[in-house]
């Protein structure tokens, strides 16, 4: 049996605990606290990841994921750091409705690409709200440019199980 780690990243409020909660098969463990940021509490959320979430999923009988998602604050990143070293592959999640955190999603790609040269795919999140931009427009804010360098883009939302299993389905292929 294979336990294949996997990361999810991404900007505040993209959707990385919902991911983990959707994903997973297992009670998620869950480190979060009251929000105390003035950038979060604008997001309607009352509670943030300080540490990280962790999900288990059963893919068949020779593949388990283990499933963890980064807190989106910078100043956690130092768990960014510790959950990425040893990772099989990771999706970054970007809001696409909010193009004022792409370039800290950019960032983030920057702060993981430079640890670790794993697969990965980009999950584009909100991408049926009001002012969301075209996937083409995000790739180029993230300084993606040219499709050689263009990892796999989905949208993703992280409430429905379909289309987190597809992601993740995506994901694995590269491992694999």
């Amino acid at each position: 049996m294979k336990n294949i780690r996997i990361v999810i990243t991404g900007t505040v409020g993209a959707g990385k605990s919902t991911f983990v909660r959707t994903a997973s098969e297992i009670d998620v463990v869950e480190i979060e606290r009251k929000v105390s940021n003035s950038e979060i509490e604008s997001s309607f959320k009352d509670k943030t990841t300080v540490a990280f979430d962790f999900g288990k999923l059963v893919l068949d009988a020779n593949k388990i994921l283990h499933i963890y998602g980064t807190p989106g604050q910078t100043r956690f990143d130092f768990m960014w750091d510790i959950l990425i070293k040893g990772a099989d592959a990771y999706i970054l999640l970007v809001k696409a409705n909010q193009a004022d955190s792409f370039s800290y999603a950019k960032d983030i790609l920057a702060f993981m690409n430079d640890r670790v040269q794993v697969p990965m795919v980009i999950g584009l999140t909100h991408t049926d709200c009001s002012g969301a931009i075209p996937t083409e427009e995000i790739v180029k804010h993230l300084g993606i440019l040219n499709a050689k360098d263009c990892p796999a883009i989905l949208k993703v939302n992280p409430r429905l199980k379909n289309s987190v299993v597809t992601a993740l389905n995506v994901l694995i292929n590269k491992v694999i």
